[in-house]
């Protein structure tokens, strides 16, 4: 596939533009809370820019484009809608986010549960951080590689670089910074392409002619069963999710958490239908014989967009895109990094290793970290150590599951006790590894689909059940003082 000198130029100026945003949020940080989750001010624009350019990544983007041209058709908008719906959902618990006062999740859990759970939550949650770092770096290169045409060695040091460089240098500041950039890149990027979609296949009436009627329908690949599942596992994993959830923590005031994420679920709501229409167009495309499907035999059907764009659109805007579809990568990228070094040095280091350390002494180790999960992604990418990787991720479904009602409930539950806080960490742990590794997902036989709905029941049974046993010493939805905060 071969691209202009403009398009590459393009992309590299947007990469440019990241680094100084980098330089300038450095100008920014005074404080641990500054780094960690920007001094507390996120206004609602800035916020609906973070949350929905952190979760829209490259399987909302060229993910949905390929489902699009695949048996899903129009219902693979579903994919990214459900996340609206999750923040819509959010919304209602936003306030009570925002007034915790944490840094991150597992403070919540140690300062609201004890000790133990803290440190437990701690370790669920920074494992997948780092394997989601290094999967999303390395999806990032691919679509670098793949779309500029140079080497994925190439690609994978100058991602890593640039994401590893503007994240450490600003902390949350910087990335969301650069996550207002990013949403605008990948919507706008990804918007601007259906025009010239349409005219390359002569119009949407001729593009409805040329795909199967079950393309065009809402539901030909989701269920409602589906999209109500979907929907479920993403507010689960927002919830406790470092790299979603500090956004609310980062709000101005519950009213901004609750603006923001509604502005974010709007974005959600808009772009949902962009990546879909334009796989669909592709079909049509292909159908019509504007498209050889040998076309993608060197790139894969997950870069169906990137062919559409080179054949269909000029070399700026085709810039634009593909600066986009790298943006919706890398902004994630950047946000589990940032989480994992901030569950490491708030919740770890200080905790465990040196609970006297100074609130420079916290910011710095976090840094370090975050260069040392940039390395290790790079170490992943460049020696295909996939096996690191696949148990990295597999930790990604554990934490939602044993955690999302602990952390909900006690907002608004005085009886929520540590046993029962135990009891579902145990409890939803071990549902999702029986049904992910051992039952291969069935239950009694019954296909059971997403392992963490089977997993979240199982741990809220639990922990209501320990709860009542085992009640806390003092019913109270408060939580115990911060001694570190400065």
């Amino acid at each position: 596939m071969q691209v202009s000198w403009i398009v590459i130029a393009v992309v590299l100026g947007y990469m440019a533009i990241m680094l100084f945003i980098g330089w300038y949020s450095k100008n920014r940080i005074e404080s641990n809370s500054d780094f960690m989750v920007a001094g507390r001010r996120l206004g609602p624009i800035l916020m609906a820019g973070t949350l929905a350019a952190t979760e829209i990544g490259g399987g909302s983007s060229l993910g949905v484009v390929q489902q699009g041209m695949g048996n899903y058709g129009l219902s693979s908008a579903w994919y990214v809608i459900a996340m609206g719906f999750a923040f819509v959902i959010l919304t209602f618990l936003a306030p009570r986010f925002r007034a915790a006062m944490v840094k991150t999740v597992p403070e919540y859990f140690r300062r609201r549960y004890g000790k133990i759970p803290g440190f437990i939550t701690a370790i669920i949650m920074f494992l997948p951080l780092v394997g989601l770092t290094a999967g999303q770096m390395i999806a990032s290169s691919v679509i670098l590689s793949t779309m500029l045409g140079i080497s994925f060695d190439a690609a994978v040091i100058a991602i890593c670089c640039i994401v590893t460089i503007y994240s450490v240098m600003g902390g949350l500041w910087s990335v969301t910074l650069t996550d207002f950039v990013q949403v605008f890149f990948i919507v706008f990027g990804m918007a601007v392409a259906i025009p010239y979609a349409f005219d390359l296949a002569g119009g949407w009436t001729n593009i409805k002619a040329h795909v199967p009627a079950e393309s065009l329908s809402l539901f030909s690949g989701y269920s409602v069963l589906d999209v109500l599942s979907l929907t479920i596992m993403y507010i689960a994993t927002f919830t406790v999710g470092q790299e979603a959830v500090s956004r609310y923590y980062a709000a101005r005031d519950g009213k901004a958490a609750q603006q923001g994420s509604i502005l974010a679920a709007i974005i959600n709501f808009v772009y949902g239908f962009i990546p879909a229409i334009l796989g669909v167009t592709v079909l049509a495309l292909i159908n019509m014989g504007i498209f050889d499907p040998a076309q993608f035999a060197d790139v894969g059907s997950r870069y169906a967009l990137p062919v559409l764009a080179v054949n269909a659109m000029p070399p700026l805007i085709c810039g634009v895109l593909f600066a986009g579809v790298i943006s919706a990568t890398m902004s994630s990228a950047s946000s589990d990094l940032l989480g994992a070094g901030s569950i490491f040095a708030n919740d770890i280091y200080r905790e465990y290793i040196n609970r006297n350390a100074s609130d420079i002494t916290v910011m710095r180790v976090a840094r370090i970290v975050m260069v040392l999960s940039g390395l290790l992604s790079l170490l992943i990418a460049l020696f295909n150590t996939s096996s690191i990787i696949t148990i990295l991720m597999f930790s990604f479904t554990l934490r939602a599951a044993g955690s999302f009602f602990p952390y909900v409930i006690g907002l608004y539950w005085k009886g929520a006790s540590e046993a029962g806080t135990l009891a579902s960490l145990v409890v939803g742990t071990f549902v999702v590894v029986y049904i992910e590794h051992i039952s291969h997902g069935t239950i009694f036989g019954l296909h059971v689909g997403q392992p963490i709905l089977p997993g979240l029941i199982a741990a809220l049974i639990a922990f209501l059940v320990f709860s009542k046993l085992i009640p806390p010493k003092e019913y109270t939805t408060e939580l115990t003082p911060d001694t570190h905060e400065s």
